[in-house]
């Protein structure tokens, strides 16, 4: 049996799907980890979906997630919760979700509805799956931008992995002026 996790983020452009996953696979590495990661940047730059998947453990030879394979998804986004929902092991899979929903430009111009039902949607699943208000928490924090980082620590907590040097995994990826943000948002999330 491999002991290789399986992480998938999901996002859209601008949310900062990228920086938790390059802080999360830091941390993973410096503990020892052989971690592989592939980002899927896709229409970002205008309001479309990334993704991001980290698979770590003793040995891991590929960086893709087969379908129904991820330990882990965390839906940066309502909906992109409901579009990678397949990612997701059917049993014993963990689903976060930030409870915040980003039109996109047809929602925004009326050719079509926003689902309302996303959170119910994936719940319906055979899935852990943990609502946090991410966005609202980071704004609380003083910048809602920081909510990659809220999820970030749910994550950690999700996959008890708590006890790798977050500090400096955190100093080695964000900018030294939002360090000290970025770390009370961290910890915001493993208590959320």
């Amino acid at each position: 049996m491999s002991n290789v996790k399986n992480v998938v983020l999901c996002g859209v452009g601008g949310q900062g799907t990228i920086l938790a996953s390059k802080i999360l696979s830091y941390a993973l590495i410096e503990a020892g980890y052989d971690v592989k990661m592939s980002e899927i940047h896709g229409m970002s730059q205008r309001g479309g979906s990334v993704t991001t998947q980290v698979r770590y453990g003793d040995k891991v030879y590929s960086p893709i997630i087969g379908k129904g394979s991820a330990d882990v998804l965390v839906a940066f986004e309502k909906m992109e919760a409901l579009r990678y929902l397949d990612d997701v092991k059917v049993d014993g899979g963990v689903v976060i979700i930030n409870d915040h929903a980003i039109q996109s430009l047809p929602t925004l111009q009326g050719m079509a509805a926003y689902p309302e039902d996303c959170i119910d949607r994936v719940k319906e699943k055979n899935a852990d799956t943990r609502v946090i208000t991410a966005t609202k928490i980071a704004g609380e924090l003083g910048n809602e931008k920081a909510a990659n980082v809220v999820l970030l620590g749910a994550t950690v907590k999700a996959l008890g992995l708590e006890a790798l040097n977050w500090d400096a995994a955190l100093a080695a990826c964000v900018k030294p002026a939002t360090l000290e943000m970025n770390k009370r948002a961290f910890e915001a999330g493993m208590g959320a």
